[in-house]
């Protein structure tokens, strides 16, 4: 492979492995599992490539043997953790997809860094092509063809993306803290929003406050049944 064309390949998946003679004892499985350390302790600014070595006790250049760059080691820790999602099978397309869609969001909430990741390069490892294949077998089962296949999988994927990228998001940056504490700490402002916008300062009192994991949970459980009660009424009927 000539110089340089490692770094340019689209994905890890499509690159042909280094030839195992003069392969450092670091291997693959390794690496991945220290980035994931690293990524769920710290996510995406806490990996870099001097870190993972310091991390494996080895230098970059047994890191830069398996993969070319950052990119490439973040599909490789993406498709890992794919493997934790799984799409129900045998009870109809909507139990498969309502089951999909938690255990996706439940995969997010154990790796929040993922949110930004989907869509960024193709999801073609082994998980991620097994995902998407059982997904696709679930929906075609519905009767949904060619684009609107295509169309109704990515509604509950991007619907469960931002569901539970909003959810992580709020637990990492208020580590420890109510959402009535948080609240709370707002009464200056609120006392303003009074005079102003009563009925949303009326809202975040009333709602806000009790923004505990059951409301957080039917919740996301209100929205996933809108999107899929949007696609059974679009989904083609039975021949």
């Amino acid at each position: 492979m000539p110089v340089g064309e490692e770094s340019r390949a689209p994905s890890v998946w499509v690159r042909p492995e280094r030839a195992r003679r003069g392969r450092p004892a670091l291997g693959r499985t390794q690496i991945v599992d220290a980035a994931l350390d690293l990524l769920d302790a710290e996510g995406l600014d806490g990996l870099s490539m001097r870190r993972l070595g310091t991390r494996l006790n080895a230098g970059a250049t047994s890191v830069y043997w398996h993969v070319a760059n950052k990119d490439e080691l973040l599909e490789l820790a993406l498709d890992r953790v794919m493997a934790e999602v799984e799409v129900p099978s045998g009870d109809g397309w909507r139990a498969a997809a309502t089951g999909y869609a938690r255990s996706l969001r439940a995969m997010i909430h154990r790796h929040p860094w993922t949110v930004t990741l989907f869509g960024g390069r193709p999801m073609i490892g082994p998980n991620a092509t097994r995902v998407l294949d059982e997904v696709l077998a679930a929906f075609g089962s519905a009767g949904f063809t060619g684009f609107d296949l295509e169309y109704a999988w990515s509604a509950v994927v991007d619907y469960v993306i931002g569901a539970a990228g909003s959810e992580a998001s709020w637990q990492r940056a208020q580590p420890g803290t109510s959402a009535a504490e948080w609240v709370e700490n707002l009464a200056p402002y609120l006392d303003r929003l009074d005079g102003e916008r009563p009925g949303l300062a009326s809202h975040i009192r009333e709602i806000w406050m009790k923004e505990t994991g059951d409301v957080l949970e039917g919740r996301f459980a209100f929205g996933l049944a809108c999107v899929l009660d949007g696609l059974e009424a679009r989904r083609p009927p039975a021949q």
